[in-house]
């Protein structure tokens, strides 16, 4: 992996998206411009018992960058810079949370959609996330069973609509008795994560919190 990292890296370097400095997709510089801090507010709703965000998208260079994440030209590899906005955000903390005994879970996307995108935003989060946490991820747990139209594109009641009965959870065994973080990019209405989770608890889930790039 190292060498054809640095076969990339001559051959197609990266420039920061925001300012375009040679180095990464988002340089520490610019990094700095999403104002990351330490604090928590504590955030439940019928099926989430918290909520973890390190911004909120209504930052315009954010946006941005979720966007590039998210839709043509896709930059998979914005996974690393984003992820580790959130991963500041628990730095940060004074009083960081135990995820110890928790599993990673990413919303999933269709087979179709995950397809003609080339991966899952959600899945290359938590792998990166995965990682910091030391916890395990389980991909295909979770699935996506109904094709919907963008979420972005509907009124927060047809939102909740238009998710209702689009998951289902294909191993219960996985996850019965366990406490879950459900990853996403970002959590606007919540109506997605919402119903990901109660699908989840559903099946059996102990507890669940969600951790997003942004709140909108």
């Amino acid at each position: 992996m190292r060498i054809r990292d640095l076969f990339l890296d001559i051959f197609f370097p990266k420039f920061c998206l925001i300012c375009k400095r040679e180095g990464d997709f988002l340089c520490e510089d610019c990094q700095a411009l999403f104002q990351i801090s330490g604090f928590h507010q504590k955030y439940s709703t019928q099926n989430l018992k918290d909520l973890y965000f390190p911004a909120v998208y209504q930052n315009g260079f954010l946006r941005r960058l979720i966007k590039q994440f998210k839709y043509e030209p896709l930059v998979k590899e914005l996974a690393s810079s984003l992820s580790s906005l959130i991963i500041a955000h628990f730095q940060l903390m004074d009083n960081k949370p135990d995820f110890s005994d928790f599993i990673l879970i990413p919303v999933p996307q269709t087979r179709k959609r995950e397809k003609s995108r080339g991966f899952n935003p959600a899945l290359e989060l938590g792998k990166e996330l995965s990682g910091f946490f030391r916890i395990s991820l389980i991909n295909g747990c979770l699935a996506k069973i109904k094709e919907t139209p963008p979420q972005a594109e509907l009124s927060d009641e047809e939102r909740k609509e238009n998710v209702k009965g689009s998951f289902s959870c294909r191993s219960p065994d996985l996850i019965k008795n366990r406490r879950i973080i459900l990853v996403d990019d970002v959590y606007t209405t919540g109506s997605t994560m919402e119903e990901c989770a109660r699908v989840l608890k559903m099946a059996g889930a102990k507890e669940i919190v969600g951790v997003v790039v942004a709140r909108g």
